[in-house]
């Protein structure tokens, strides 16, 4: 048992997920508050977003963090631990939650105060800060239920038939892999006596391998169906434009990317024995997702469902650096989610105003915005450009990483996932040039009528949102030296995960 007290310095770890928690009880409290229940949830996220910039500058300077909770040494104890790559998407998930809370402010009307949005939105980021700083599978799970039950309360905001039918299909799909995900656990602790990820690494490589296998193969079809990879995406263009923008933007820029996320620790970091095993499949699924993904896109007509289609094809490129895992193919997977958050977040706010601007979501009813509002066409198309990975925006330099990565192999394996990269690539910006012209350049429809101007405060703060991610991912595009400074020291971290086992505590490090 540990006999000491935790540092208090060490509290940052789990500070963020106090924060949130305690934040979404005391919001729900104070749904009735008006104007006050913003304030707090955006002071809540602040301070969040204050002790996260704490804590990735404490793993920059020292290496990766743990806290135990409880007396329990670990394993037994359920341990919280924070490497550069699990610190840093936790505080850029908090930053697209702040500007989803300013620009949803904007868009909600006074009626809809008492909904229990801003305890939501504080909820679901509980989950996803708790999915990317814990050390233990297990834990994982319930912080996968608490995005669960967050998310689901979101996507029925309004109760319109289209939203309940979109929950349907998403919490189907998603209450699926979740049941993989537990399976796999009991398999997983059955043959290790032990859920905790520094715990795993030490003792796995002793363990059957055919069962580590199988194992590992229901974590990549439960993970996979959380992260909407092929066969198993077609829950996320059905859902994800039934919501308000707001609650498409978020979860565009979180919910996948933490099911890529856990996808990555567990196969890459955790069971690399077992991943070596399924690179056939983590090959095909990559390719088919990178190609199958932005041709849906240029099918599709309605705004939201065709922007749906460009999220898959993201998580596509992430699968390249989980079926490639060189340092560049990991690096470029990590810098691609990073990139998909702040981007995807701000692709569907755009959208919001697009389709609050018009009226319409079908984009073949739209046409000629470009003369009513040239600030918001520049917005989209920067963003399009930035998803297809256009230099110089942000997008170009996880798909550079991840083209080093498939071409240093030296296999027609490597050259067949970077040619599938290049033509991904060019199909969404196919797909991204298709929309803009339909919406923007090309005359509005005979007999159109745009909706009356909403308040001008309400712009601002909607404008101001969507445009302050769009620069940050301009200026990222611009001076990512910090970005590979950050990937130069986590990413090998992955590859080797010996210092991540030390700083659990347990004795004897990686094998």
């Amino acid at each position: 048992m540990i006999e000491t007290a935790t540092a208090a310095a060490d509290w940052v770890v789990v500070l963020p997920l106090v924060l949130c928690l305690m934040g979404a009880a005391a919001a729900l409290m104070l749904r009735k508050s008006g104007g006050l229940t913003f304030i707090f949830a955006v002071l809540i996220v602040c301070a969040v977003i204050a002790c996260e910039v704490t804590l990735l500058l404490r793993v920059f300077d020292s290496g990766p963090l743990s806290m135990t909770m409880g007396k329990w040494l670990p394993p037994f104890g359920i341990s919280f631990a924070a490497d550069i790559f699990g610190a840093g998407f936790a505080l850029t998930a908090a930053v697209v939650t702040l500007a989803v809370l300013v620009y949803a402010q904007g868009e909600r009307g006074a009626e809809d105060g008492r909904d229990g949005f801003h305890s939501m939105v504080l909820l679901l980021l509980a989950g996803v800060t708790g999915s990317f700083l814990t050390g233990d599978l297990f834990n994982l799970y319930v912080w996968f239920e608490v995005m669960l039950i967050a998310s689901f309360g979101l996507i029925v905001l309004g109760g319109r038939p289209a939203q309940l039918d979109g929950a349907v299909k998403y919490g189907f799909l998603n209450f699926l892999a979740t049941t993989f995900f537990l399976l796999a656990l009991g398999l997983l602790y059955g043959l290790l006596g032990t859920l905790n990820m520094a715990d795993i690494l030490r003792v796995a490589p002793s363990a059957n391998p055919a069962a580590i296998a199988g194992v590992a193969a229901l974590l990549l079809l439960a993970f996979g169906m959380k992260a909407a990879a092929f066969p198993v995406n077609a829950w996320l263009p059905a859902a994800y434009h039934t919501p308000p923008a707001v609650v498409s933007a978020l979860f565009a820029g979180l919910l996948t990317k933490v099911g890529i996320y856990a996808m990555l620790r567990s196969l890459v970091v955790l069971l690399p024995a077992s991943r070596d095993l399924l690179e056939p499949v983590l090959v095909a699924i990559a390719l088919a997702t990178l190609l199958i993904a932005p041709l849906g896109a240029i099918a599709e007509t309605n705004l939201r469902r065709a922007i749906g289609f460009l999220v898959i094809g993201g998580v596509g490129s992430v699968l390249v650096g989980i079926a490639v895992p060189s340092l560049a193919g990991v690096s470029g997977a990590g810098l691609y989610i990073f990139h998909a958050i702040l981007t995807m977040t701000a692709l569907y706010l755009v959208a919001g105003l697009i389709e609050s601007r018009t009226g319409q979501t079908d984009s073949r009813q739209m046409g000629g915005l470009y003369a009513a509002s040239a600030p918001l066409s520049v917005l989209f198309f920067v963003l399009v450009l930035a998803t297809a990975g256009v230099p110089p925006f942000l997008g170009f330099w996880p798909k550079l990483l991840l083209l080093q990565a498939g071409l240093g192999e030296g296999s027609w394996v490597g050259g067949l996932v970077a040619a599938a990269l290049v033509v991904n690539a060019v199909l969404t910006l196919i797909a991204g040039s298709r929309l803009w012209a339909h919406i923007f350049w090309r005359a509005a429809p005979a007999g159109a009528l745009m909706p009356p101007a909403p308040p001008r405060h309400t712009i601002w703060l909607r404008y101001g949102a969507t445009g302050a991610l769009a620069a940050v991912v301009v200026a990222a595009g611009l001076w990512p030296n910090g970005l590979f400074e950050a990937l130069r020291v986590g990413a090998p971290d992955l590859l080797d995960p010996s210092r991540y086992v030390a700083a659990i505590g347990l004795a004897g490090g990686a094998p």
